[in-house]
């Protein structure tokens, strides 16, 4: 590792311990201190970090086991009463696949972007408040990526659902499920990500924890060692196919999410796959998007910063007529983390399935418009409101474009149909549910 990479880990390192709730003041002025460090200073101080424990009176209980998280969650219903023919059951998993897909791609050619720069882009094409795939404005305006003159994201440009990152892990998720079933190990997804990931095709923490594989590292050391990323939304965007496999066991689809997300995260960015799988889970057993939202809520700890961040959220968009009242709220108290955090992201995919009432577009539109990681809160938005409609009251308007494919670059799924998938994962949630 080079001297600025080293550099650039112990300043990340120290924001995250920062808000694990670690007192790194005195840490920090030597950071800053003007001589120069040499890489033996450097690693002190990355050890230093990494012996600190929080603070007395940080106020958060966050343990990254499960049965330690089992052990501090709320009381909620960990099955949920569901009689769905195949047909129907298909219906719901395809609507999942479909919502996941579509929100994705709503959000991708504006992802990284603030909700600033969303609002200028969309007001400079008469199209604000977002109703539909981002149009295109040729030439690209000034201050904007100019990539946007090519991409096929664009609203009359799109023809299929095209490679992410997000859609990836899920398509992976599927085929850890056909090749290990649901009894399959942490040390197993690290294989499947061996085997079917390109690794410059994974990022931050992810990136991470490949690499701490490459190197001989196992579970849970793979999430820790030098990875200031471990909280961030990596695993949160993994969680689908974990509810899409255990319909109405939110429970069970939690614990999915954990072996799953213990491989390259903590704390609350494990909690926020856990989360979203057991919500999503949830969905196909309710029509109501704040119990979905609940539900997930009730397999992570009630003393969790996220836990705290998704009671803020449903109490602030109970009490606003317009998400970006709402949104202002959560910005103010949870806008100091990174923009590909689980924490804030998590706020804007809950606020989303609250004030879209239960209507696609609205839903992904709202997930999008907040900036942060705009293509994974769509997509989880979609996901978790998908299941709840089912494909065949999927507004033809987003699902259409998709043309019922997808492209991917995990190893065997490069060019699907979506409706494949989802047979093939009504056969995993078939074999899932007898066990």
């Amino acid at each position: 590792m080079s001297f600025a990479e080293l550099e650039a880990l112990v300043k990340a390192e120290l924001v995250q311990r920062r808000e694990e709730g670690c007192e790194v003041s005195a840490i920090e002025r030597q950071l800053l201190e003007p001589e120069p460090h040499s890489i033996q200073e450097l690693e002190h101080l990355l050890r230093e970090l990494e012996a600190l424990k929080p603070k007395p009176g940080f106020g958060y209980d966050e343990p990254s086991t499960l049965d330690e998280i089992r052990a501090r969650r709320p009381e909620g219903p960990r099955r949920l009463s569901l009689s769905l023919s195949d047909e129907e059951l298909l219906d719901r998993i395809h609507g999942g696949w479909l919502a996941r897909c579509t929100g994705c791609l709503l959000g991708k050619p504006v992802e990284g972007w603030t909700r600033a720069q969303i609002e200028k882009y969309l007001r400079l094409a008469d199209a604000y408040p977002l109703r539909d795939f981002f149009p295109v404005i040729s030439p690209v305006p000034e201050g904007f990526p100019p990539a946007l003159a090519e991409s096929r994201c664009l609203k009359g440009r799109i023809t299929q659902m095209v490679r992410d990152d997000d859609t990836d892990y899920t398509i992976l998720g599927l085929h850890i499920m056909e090749a290990h079933g649901r009894d399959f190990t942490t040390a197993n997804v690290g294989e499947e990500w061996l085997t079917h990931f390109p690794y410059m095709l994974v990022y931050t923490a992810e990136r991470v924890a490949y690499r701490n594989l490459v190197n001989g590292l196992t579970p849970p050391a793979t999430a820790t060692y030098r990875n200031p990323y471990r909280e961030w939304i990596g695993a949160q965007i993994r969680a689908d196919m974990w509810g899409y496999v255990l319909p109405g066991m939110p429970e069970a689809a939690a614990e999915l999410a954990f072996k799953d997300a213990a491989l390259s995260h903590v704390k609350n960015g494990i909690y926020g796959e856990m989360f979203a799988a057991a919500m999503i889970a949830a969905s196909f057993a309710t029509d109501d998007p704040e119990e979905a939202v609940r539900i997930g809520l009730s397999e992570i700890p009630a003393q969790s910063r996220l836990a705290e961040a998704i009671r803020d959220t449903l109490a602030w968009s109970r009490r606003s007529e317009a998400w970006d009242e709402a949104w202002d709220k959560v910005m103010a108290k949870y806008g100091s983390y990174h923009p590909v955090h689980t924490i804030n992201n998590a706020a804007m995919v809950v606020l989303a399935l609250l004030i879209g009432e239960r209507d696609l577009g609205q839903t992904i539109t709202t997930a999008v418009m907040g900036g942060l990681d705009t293509d994974c809160n769509g997509a989880t938005a979609g996901s978790a409101l998908g299941p709840m409609l089912g494909a065949k009251r999927l507004p033809e308007k987003w699902i259409g474009p998709l043309n019922d494919r997808v492209m991917s670059y995990v190893t065997g799924f490069y060019d699907s149909r979506i409706s494949e998938l989802a047979q093939r994962t009504l056969l995993a949630a078939k074999k899932a549910m007898r066990r």
